[in-house]
């Protein structure tokens, strides 16, 4: 299991700054984004030099490239909104080989038409589930022909929002290529410690397959995200589930601010220790 964190997290537009600040603070790993390459989030084209230039922070540095985000959202209203992300989609696609990573991190989406991750009511509708199965369908398309893995995550504000949609989903489209990326504190919106771990069994148990990256973030009882380890989030647990189903992939957090990463490397690095399984860094 290596530890990694959300490269947008640290300051600057060239990878070598960012991926070295990551090593810094105490990762492994990185979910890369374009924009640390001083491209758009979802460009229309990734110049080789771009990809080569990632490549090579990403051996200086020793970091490893987990997986790149490429989330836009899948089931806006808008078909060319749909349409461009798409384009992105491929542009990360054919560039992810040569920076390290055959795994793009996705947004199943929303209804919203301003926020791909404000929920929606017509999120449960059969027109939002069809137009998530197309897009899907288009993107794994896409997967293929890169030879790369796609990574949804269940999230309670977009249309796959629980291990039990997702799951319906895997099952539906039938690709190998469809992988999972599991953040507990998307599952659920407020909740005490024994209602949040019940909650992190049942998608490990239902996703243990297809579950290829953990993400590490917590929730305050209120609903408010927090860093990981501030929350009631129980993350011993949360651990000890990934190691109960084999998992041995990256386990990467995000929200939280660039002086807050070495404290919550130390969190995570203690929970692994504590749990009995050994982590890079």
């Amino acid at each position: 299991m290596r530890l990694g964190i959300f490269a947008r997290t640290f300051a600057g537009r060239d990878p070598s700054t960012v991926l070295q600040a990551a090593r810094v603070a105490g990762y492994a790993t990185v979910q890369y984004n374009f924009a640390c390459s001083g491209l758009q989030s979802m460009p229309e084209f990734v110049p080789d030099e771009i990809a080569n230039a990632v490549r090579i922070a990403s051996a200086d540095s020793d970091m490893t490239i987990a997986a790149v985000s490429a989330t836009y959202n899948m089931i806006h209203p808008n078909p060319e909104v749909r349409r461009r992300g798409l384009v992105g989609l491929r542009a990360i696609a054919r560039a992810a080989p040569a920076i390290g990573t055959r795994l793009l991190t996705l947004c199943t989406g929303t209804r919203d038409s301003e926020d791909p991750w404000r929920k929606h009511p017509d999120n449960v509708t059969p027109a939002a589930w069809h137009d998530l199965v197309e897009s899907l369908n288009a993107a794994l398309d896409i997967a293929e022909e890169y030879e790369i893995d796609l990574g949804i995550e269940p999230e309670v504000a977009n249309v796959i929002d629980s291990a039990v949609r997702a799951r319906r989903l895997i099952d539906e489209l039938q690709s190998a290529r469809l992988k999972i990326v599991l953040d507990p504190a998307n599952l659920f919106e407020s909740g005490s410690r024994s209602t949040t771990r019940a909650c992190v069994s049942q998608a490990c148990d239902l996703l243990a397959d297809r579950i290829v990256m953990g993400h590490a973030k917590d929730r305050y009882a209120d609903g408010r995200f927090a860093t990981a380890g501030k929350g009631v989030l129980d993350y011993p647990h949360y651990i000890k589930c990934l190691r109960s189903i084999g998992f041995t992939g990256p386990l990467v957090t995000h929200g939280l601010r660039a002086e807050e990463a070495p404290e919550v490397a130390a969190f995570l690095h203690s929970v692994i220790r504590e749990v009995g399984d050994g982590v890079m860094a």
